[in-house]
């Protein structure tokens, strides 16, 4: 065999050892790993901000948690008193652990949409009113197609396509410089 052939076939196998790493990657269904359900920690929430206060808001199916800071230093709001309404229905709230922290148990599911929160604050001499907007959407499904990039199941493909394009271009470069040097080679 001549220096080119060799050369050749080594450039082609340097592409394909170069190509397997990502044919290997793990993908849905290969992993050790347990699933991740879709939207883990994203539950709805809000926030309510004035001068002097912040109130985030967490709701988790029909259990409300609120926390209630200084907005200047993010302290807890210790000793506070807070009433608070959504969609103009008041909530009945009960302190949980004294240090700006209240809980709520709606007694029916807030409807998907926007719901409007109403806060009143007071904490020793100051009062505020805080408003804000709760966001309710229903998760997305999950499933293999929300599991991850479409390109991860894709790549190996499109890897081996862009691998016989340029293996092909490479045959018909070779086979057109064949035909060429047999020609030449005819003519002498």
């Amino acid at each position: 065999m001549t220096n080119s052939l060799w050369l050749t076939r080594a450039r082609s196998l340097a592409v394909v050892l170069a190509l397997l790493p990502a044919w290997s990657v793990a993908h849905e269904g290969h992993d050790d790993e347990a699933p991740v359900a879709a939207g883990a920690g994203m539950l709805p929430r809000f926030t309510a901000v004035s001068d002097a206060f912040e109130l985030v808001g967490v709701l988790d199916g029909q259990r409300l948690s609120l926390y209630l800071d200084h907005a200047a230093d993010n302290r807890p709001a210790e000793g506070a008193r807070l009433d608070l309404e959504i969609n103009g229905r008041p909530v009945a709230l009960s302190p949980s652990g004294g240090d700006g922290r209240f809980e709520a148990l709606l007694p029916e599911p807030l409807p998907e949409g926007e719901a409007a929160v109403a806060a009143v604050v007071a904490v020793g001499a100051a009062n505020d009113v805080l408003a804000g907007t709760l966001d309710i959407h229903g998760h997305a499904e999950s499933g293999p197609e929300s599991a991850g990039s479409p390109w991860r199941t894709r790549a190996p493909w499109i890897a081996g396509a862009v691998l016989a394009l340029v293996l092909a271009a490479v045959a018909l470069r070779r086979r057109a410089g064949a035909g060429r040097r047999s020609a030449i080679g005819g003519a002498a």
